[in-house]
Protein backbone atom coordinates (compact mmCIF):
# COMPACT_ATOMS: atom_id res chain seq x y z
CA UNK A 1 0.00 0.00 0.00
CA UNK A 2 2.78 2.42 0.95
CA UNK A 3 4.75 1.63 -2.22
CA UNK A 4 1.67 2.14 -4.43
CA UNK A 5 0.79 5.33 -2.58
CA UNK A 6 4.29 6.70 -3.21
CA UNK A 7 4.36 5.61 -6.85
CA UNK A 8 0.83 6.64 -7.82
CA UNK A 9 0.35 9.49 -5.38
CA UNK A 10 3.73 11.18 -5.62
CA UNK A 11 6.07 9.89 -8.33
CA UNK A 12 3.57 9.59 -11.17
CA UNK A 13 1.99 13.06 -10.64
CA UNK A 14 5.45 14.65 -10.39
CA UNK A 15 6.58 12.87 -13.56
CA UNK A 16 3.46 13.95 -15.49
CA UNK A 17 3.80 17.52 -14.23
CA UNK A 18 7.42 17.58 -15.38
CA UNK A 19 6.57 16.14 -18.80
CA UNK A 20 3.73 18.65 -19.22
CA UNK A 21 5.98 21.57 -18.23
CA UNK A 22 8.62 20.50 -20.75
CA UNK A 23 6.35 19.60 -23.67
CA UNK A 24 3.47 22.08 -23.33
CA UNK A 25 4.13 24.55 -20.55
CA UNK A 26 1.57 27.09 -21.81
CA UNK A 27 -1.29 24.60 -21.58
CA UNK A 28 0.02 23.03 -18.36
CA UNK A 29 -0.07 26.47 -16.75
CA UNK A 30 -3.64 27.23 -17.82
CA UNK A 31 -3.13 29.00 -21.16
CA UNK A 32 -3.11 32.33 -19.36
CA UNK A 33 -3.19 35.65 -21.20
CA UNK A 34 -1.40 38.68 -19.79
CA UNK A 35 -1.29 42.23 -21.07
CA UNK A 36 1.10 44.86 -19.74
CA UNK A 37 2.06 42.48 -16.93
CA UNK A 38 -1.55 42.00 -15.80
CA UNK A 39 -3.32 38.67 -15.98
CA UNK A 40 -6.55 39.18 -17.93
CA UNK A 41 -7.82 35.68 -18.55
CA UNK A 42 -7.32 32.25 -20.03
CA UNK A 43 -8.06 30.88 -23.47
CA UNK A 44 -9.55 27.82 -21.73
CA UNK A 45 -11.97 29.40 -19.23
CA UNK A 46 -14.75 31.75 -20.24
CA UNK A 47 -15.48 35.00 -18.51
CA UNK A 48 -18.41 37.36 -18.45
CA UNK A 49 -18.63 40.07 -21.10
CA UNK A 50 -21.82 42.08 -21.03
CA UNK A 51 -20.72 45.51 -22.23
CA UNK A 52 -22.34 46.16 -25.63
CA UNK A 53 -19.02 46.91 -27.39
CA UNK A 54 -17.82 43.35 -26.74
CA UNK A 55 -18.63 39.93 -28.10
CA UNK A 56 -20.87 38.24 -25.54
CA UNK A 57 -20.42 34.73 -24.23
CA UNK A 58 -22.93 32.03 -23.48
CA UNK A 59 -24.93 32.40 -20.27
CA UNK A 60 -23.28 30.59 -17.34
CA UNK A 61 -24.70 28.66 -14.39
CA UNK A 62 -21.32 28.47 -12.63
CA UNK A 63 -21.87 30.30 -9.34
CA UNK A 64 -22.81 33.89 -10.13
CA UNK A 65 -21.63 33.30 -13.69
CA UNK A 66 -18.22 32.15 -14.88
CA UNK A 67 -17.02 31.27 -11.38
CA UNK A 68 -14.33 28.64 -11.98
CA UNK A 69 -14.62 27.42 -8.39
CA UNK A 70 -18.28 26.50 -9.00
CA UNK A 71 -18.21 24.99 -12.48
CA UNK A 72 -21.54 23.44 -13.39
CA UNK A 73 -24.34 23.42 -15.89
CA UNK A 74 -27.88 24.32 -14.95
CA UNK A 75 -29.11 20.70 -15.19
CA UNK A 76 -32.53 21.99 -16.22
CA UNK A 77 -34.46 19.78 -18.63
CA UNK A 78 -36.07 21.11 -21.80
CA UNK A 79 -39.55 21.09 -20.23
CA UNK A 80 -38.48 22.85 -17.03
CA UNK A 81 -40.30 26.20 -16.66
CA UNK A 82 -37.18 27.74 -15.10
CA UNK A 83 -35.19 26.97 -18.27
CA UNK A 84 -37.94 28.44 -20.45
CA UNK A 85 -37.95 31.62 -18.32
CA UNK A 86 -34.14 31.85 -18.48
CA UNK A 87 -34.06 31.45 -22.26
CA UNK A 88 -36.86 33.98 -22.76
CA UNK A 89 -35.03 36.50 -20.55
CA UNK A 90 -31.83 36.00 -22.53
CA UNK A 91 -33.69 36.45 -25.84
CA UNK A 92 -35.19 39.72 -24.58
CA UNK A 93 -31.78 40.94 -23.43
CA UNK A 94 -30.26 40.23 -26.85
CA UNK A 95 -33.14 41.86 -28.72
CA UNK A 96 -32.96 44.95 -26.48
CA UNK A 97 -29.21 45.26 -27.08
CA UNK A 98 -29.61 45.12 -30.86
CA UNK A 99 -33.21 45.88 -31.91
CA UNK A 100 -32.22 46.27 -35.58
CA UNK A 101 -31.02 42.67 -35.77
CA UNK A 102 -33.95 40.56 -36.93
CA UNK A 103 -31.95 37.41 -37.70
CA UNK A 104 -32.76 34.32 -35.63
CA UNK A 105 -30.73 34.26 -32.40
CA UNK A 106 -28.27 31.34 -32.33
CA UNK A 107 -29.05 28.75 -29.67
CA UNK A 108 -25.74 29.05 -27.85
CA UNK A 109 -26.42 32.71 -27.00
CA UNK A 110 -29.47 31.74 -24.93
CA UNK A 111 -28.48 28.36 -23.44
CA UNK A 112 -25.79 27.45 -20.92
CA UNK A 113 -22.86 25.15 -21.59
CA UNK A 114 -22.32 21.95 -19.61
CA UNK A 115 -19.48 23.38 -17.54
CA UNK A 116 -20.68 26.97 -17.33
CA UNK A 117 -17.15 28.03 -18.25
CA UNK A 118 -17.09 27.60 -22.02
CA UNK A 119 -14.72 30.19 -23.56
CA UNK A 120 -16.13 29.63 -27.07
CA UNK A 121 -19.28 30.38 -28.98
CA UNK A 122 -20.33 29.25 -32.43
CA UNK A 123 -19.30 31.20 -35.51
CA UNK A 124 -22.99 31.97 -36.05
CA UNK A 125 -23.33 33.42 -32.53
CA UNK A 126 -20.29 35.63 -33.06
CA UNK A 127 -21.46 36.84 -36.46
CA UNK A 128 -24.94 37.56 -35.06
CA UNK A 129 -23.34 40.15 -32.76
CA UNK A 130 -21.05 41.79 -35.35
CA UNK A 131 -23.39 44.62 -36.38
CA UNK A 132 -24.02 45.71 -32.76
CA UNK A 133 -20.31 45.74 -31.98
CA UNK A 134 -19.42 47.62 -35.18
CA UNK A 135 -22.10 50.26 -34.59
CA UNK A 136 -21.07 50.87 -30.96
CA UNK A 137 -17.33 50.90 -31.70
CA UNK A 138 -17.71 53.04 -34.81
CA UNK A 139 -15.95 50.54 -37.07
CA UNK A 140 -17.12 48.58 -40.09
CA UNK A 141 -18.87 45.22 -39.80
CA UNK A 142 -16.08 43.83 -42.00
CA UNK A 143 -13.47 44.82 -39.38
CA UNK A 144 -15.43 43.03 -36.68
CA UNK A 145 -15.90 40.02 -38.98
CA UNK A 146 -12.13 39.92 -39.55
CA UNK A 147 -11.50 39.84 -35.78
CA UNK A 148 -13.98 36.96 -35.54
CA UNK A 149 -12.45 35.07 -38.48
CA UNK A 150 -8.91 35.57 -37.17
CA UNK A 151 -9.92 34.02 -33.83
CA UNK A 152 -11.99 31.13 -35.11
CA UNK A 153 -10.63 27.70 -34.26
CA UNK A 154 -11.36 24.84 -36.64
CA UNK A 155 -12.55 21.34 -35.89
CA UNK A 156 -10.30 19.39 -33.54
CA UNK A 157 -7.90 17.32 -35.62
CA UNK A 158 -9.89 18.55 -38.63
CA UNK A 159 -12.66 16.05 -37.78
CA UNK A 160 -14.34 16.56 -34.42
CA UNK A 161 -16.75 19.25 -33.31
CA UNK A 162 -17.62 22.44 -35.08
CA UNK A 163 -15.57 25.57 -35.72
CA UNK A 164 -15.70 27.84 -32.67
CA UNK A 165 -14.79 31.38 -31.75
CA UNK A 166 -12.74 32.25 -28.66
CA UNK A 167 -14.62 35.18 -27.12
CA UNK A 168 -11.71 36.61 -25.11
CA UNK A 169 -9.38 36.52 -28.12
CA UNK A 170 -11.93 38.39 -30.28
CA UNK A 171 -12.53 40.99 -27.58
CA UNK A 172 -8.79 41.59 -27.21
CA UNK A 173 -8.53 41.98 -31.00
CA UNK A 174 -11.44 44.45 -30.92
CA UNK A 175 -9.71 46.46 -28.18
CA UNK A 176 -6.48 46.44 -30.20
CA UNK A 177 -8.42 47.60 -33.26
CA UNK A 178 -10.07 50.41 -31.32
CA UNK A 179 -6.69 51.47 -29.94
CA UNK A 180 -5.26 51.53 -33.46
CA UNK A 181 -8.25 53.57 -34.70
CA UNK A 182 -7.65 56.19 -32.00
CA UNK A 183 -3.99 56.63 -32.96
Amino acid sequence: FIALALILGLCYPLLMTGVAQVTMSDKANGSLIARDGNLIGSTLIGQRFDQPQYLWTRPSAAGDGYDAAQSSGSNLGPLNPELVTSVEAQVQKLKAADPQNTAPIPLDLVTMSGSGLDPHISVEAAEWQASRIARIRGVSVEQVQKAITDNTEGRQFGLFGEPRVNVLAVNLALDDMSGANKS
